[in-house]
């Protein structure tokens, strides 16, 4: 029996200008990790997890390929009253703009969720990288009484000003807030985080963006529309004026909000112990399932790489590499360091030969690629060279984008036989 009590909001984010290119013509929710999977099916997938199946997915730019994925992928009895739906920001006689923050997103939305029946109500974003079970938080919250109950997880003094810092007393209740404090404001902000994690120097506790609030004060608080943020002004106002605790989470969590984090978590999945479990049954990851063969290699040595389904390779080597469903690679070439997202679709002989294709979708011959994000559908030359690293300035063309030294190829990007980039 699914868990009754509880509604679930993952809060598909802004624009994502820090993960541009990859959100140029998709939310963020919708950016394909691990090679199958979307960054959307990390929070349901957790929900699902645990036992909580009812969502509502909040989002507003590029909200077609999300709605899609969804729609194909997250399917119900229809004898349940189990869904997830997305909301897109919409215009209403009330309302005629846009989401102004967290908190608005979720006003804006308050006439379709108090259709439902519930008494806790569980925020989410959705561009975290992490398991969870929510019911240990759930329960907690009950346990402790508490009005709001936010997510933590234990920071170092160099991570500490990236996050929204709180403070807690012995019992974890949140006694104050302060949005990316300074390094010299630190020594202040020190919490009890228990003997382990303070023997890691991870004394601070970062905000999750994860929070329940009971049903009543969420009604309250919404009516309130001065309030447009929950990080900003929602929980620092709260804290002192109702029962607000810390949960504190120890396990692996990373927020993916630039192309940096993006493209470190996916490579890690490739460590011989990853700290992001994909093979943990109890913790499975689902998403869209598609009618697709194995995957063909071919003479390629495969050093700490994972291979979705349907891929061809006849790469001479790959190394430390995520390669997505139905991609493609020719002879001879080497890839390094590099998350290819793959294709949505394969090209037949005929097709190529009709439409005079020079350049098939995928990794031509003899090219060597290394920290790159290929995103879906490119096109890449034989005998191309791509090596990213921080010798490389930032710069956008056409076809490419370069951040922090990783080169990103645009969705779609075609680059012509020799083509360099070093």
């Amino acid at each position: 029996m699914y868990n009754e009590s509880v509604l679930s909001v993952i809060l598909g984010g802004g624009q994502g200008t820090r993960l541009h290119p990859l959100t140029e013509s998709r939310s963020k929710p919708a950016v394909p990790i691990a090679g199958k999977y979307r960054l959307v099916d990390i929070p349901i997938s957790n929900c699902l997890n645990s036992d909580i199946k009812r969502m509502y997915v909040l989002t507003q730019f590029n909200s077609a390929s999300l709605n899609r994925h969804i729609k194909n992928t997250f399917n119900f009895s229809f004898f349940s009253s189990a869904f997830v739906d997305v909301l897109a920001a919409e215009q209403t006689p009330n309302n005629k703009t846009w989401y102004q923050g967290t908190a608005d997103a979720v006003r804006q939305g308050m006439h379709h969720f108090l259709k439902n029946k519930f008494d806790y109500f569980l925020i989410l974003s959705g561009d975290q990288l992490y398991h969870m079970d929510y019911n240990k938080m759930i329960e907690q919250h009950r346990d402790t009484g508490a009005d709001i109950t936010i997510g933590t997880v234990p920071v170092n003094a160099k991570e500490a000003p990236s996050f929204g810092i709180l403070k807690t007393d012995k019992d974890n209740s949140i006694t104050s807030f302060i949005e990316k404090p300074s390094a010299e404001l630190l020594p202040e902000w020190v919490s009890p985080t228990g003997p382990e994690m303070e023997a890691e120097g991870r004394s601070y506790l970062g905000s999750m963006g994860i929070y329940i609030f009971n049903r009543k004060l969420l009604e309250e608080l919404m009516n309130d529309e001065s309030t447009v943020d929950f990080g900003k002004e929602i929980i620092p106002q709260a804290i002192g004026k109702r029962k607000v605790f810390s949960y504190q989470f120890e396990g692996y969590w990373t927020d993916i909000g630039n192309i940096e984090s993006f493209f470190e978590a996916n490579i890690g999945l490739t460590d011989y112990i990853p700290k992001f479990n994909l093979y943990d049954i109890t913790n499975r990851v689902y998403t869209r399932a598609r009618i697709l063969p194995t995957s063909k290699i071919v003479n390629t040595q495969l050093e700490k790489t994972v291979i979705a389904e349907g891929c061809l390779i006849s790469a001479d080597k790959i190394e430390s590499s995520v390669i997505g469903i139905r991609s493609r690679i020719g002879k001879g070439s080497i890839i390094k360091n590099t998350y290819m997202m793959g294709n949505d679709f394969y090209e037949s002989l005929e097709e190529i030969e009709s439409k005079k294709i020079d350049i098939l979708a995928g990794v031509g011959e003899n090219c060597q690629i290394s920290y790159t994000i290929i995103d879906k559908n490119c096109r890449i030359g034989d005998n191309t060279i791509i090596e990213g690293g921080k010798h490389l300035e930032d710069k956008e063309t056409d076809s490419y984008v370069i951040k922090e030294g990783i080169v990103v190829l645009k969705k779609g990007a075609v680059l012509p036989v020799g083509t360099i980039i070093k």
